[in-house]
């Protein structure tokens, strides 16, 4: 386990490095086809754990850093998941997890403080929120009275406000921007301030841009050009391009023939400063990080440090 930095929590692994988070989803019906509550037996005869466990140990062992585990699909035209369904499927996915892998980090993806809660007393140390704590009032003074990092996703989606493509699949319509990088990065600024005024450290507080929430395909593509002007606010940044829509677009391909467009958004999201790149293929995405970080820090000799971080 990394060094801690309060009581018995766990530090943040990005304090050197890019961390790889690895996406474990434990519901029917994600967007990228490996929702791993997708098949009949479900959780009720222990199948959805041992899946999840299964992925788990397959995610460790290439290189994951941080393990986030997710029960509700925020897959363009999703229908919301009640909070008892929730808990249901994470609780004890979280408990198993943290239970078999006692040195690996564990989020848990949601944006409802009751799920949050549980997660973190079954053995979660982060809470990943797609609405920044918008969604719940209680969710920010709960990461805070916790004491635990939590990343905020920029977010101007609409839930009903979806297009789908047969191949291609759904797409959050993108609302208008006045100064795209300027609203997104006054928006972030806000989400942090919001965060800090309810009591959450300031080296709690994780950022993400919210790629395929509500953007267009040219303000995504930009969004991982321009990872270096979100750090430039203070805060480590949380990169999430794996298998979305916007490769799709670019490349004409389903998002299981995703993994080059992803791969290649990885790479220029390092080059730029990501902290953390959120992932479905972690084996792949581990090598591209490592290999890029190698590159950008070549040249400067043992024990000069990280340059990327500089």
């Amino acid at each position: 386990m990394p060094e801690n930095l309060c009581g018995d929590l766990p530090t943040i692994p990005w304090k050197d490095r890019c961390a790889v988070m690895g996406i474990v989803n434990v519901t029917p019906d994600s967007f990228s086809s490996d929702g791993l509550a997708a098949t009949p037996q479900g959780a009720e005869d222990g199948g959805l754990i041992e899946r999840a466990l299964s992925q788990a140990a397959d995610f460790v062992e290439h290189g994951a850093d941080i393990l986030d585990i997710g029960g509700e699909s925020t897959r363009p035209g999703a229908a919301p998941v009640p909070a008892g369904e929730e808990l249901d499927r994470v609780v004890p996915v979280v408990e198993a997890i943290a239970a078999r892998f006692p040195d690996t980090l564990i989020s848990v993806d949601t944006y409802k403080s009751s799920v949050a809660r549980a997660a973190l007393d079954a053995g979660a140390h982060i809470i990943n929120d797609v609405w920044a704590g918008r969604a719940d009032e209680d969710m920010l003074p709960l990461a805070a009275g916790r004491g635990v990092p939590i990343v905020l996703m920029h977010n101007r989606a609409r839930w009903g406000a979806a297009s789908q493509d047969p191949k291609l699949g759904g797409s959050y319509e993108a609302p208008r921007y006045d100064d795209f990088m300027q609203d997104i990065l006054r928006e972030m600024r806000a989400m942090a301030a919001s965060a800090e005024k309810a009591g959450v450290a300031r080296e709690r507080i994780v950022l993400d841009p919210g790629i395929g929430f509500g953007k267009t395909l040219d303000q995504n593509l930009t969004l991982i050009r321009q990872v270096g002007a979100m750090r430039e606010l203070g805060y480590p940044v949380l990169l999430g391009p794996s298998r979305k829509s916007f490769i799709g677009k670019v490349l004409d391909v389903e998002p299981g023939e995703r993994l080059m467009g992803t791969a290649a958004s990885v790479a220029v999201g390092v080059m730029q400063g990501a902290d953390i790149v959120r992932v479905h293929d972690v084996q792949a995405m581990a090598q591209i990080v490592r290999m890029t970080e190698a590159i950008m820090n070549s040249g400067q000799g043992a024990g000069d440090g990280d340059g990327r971080r500089g």
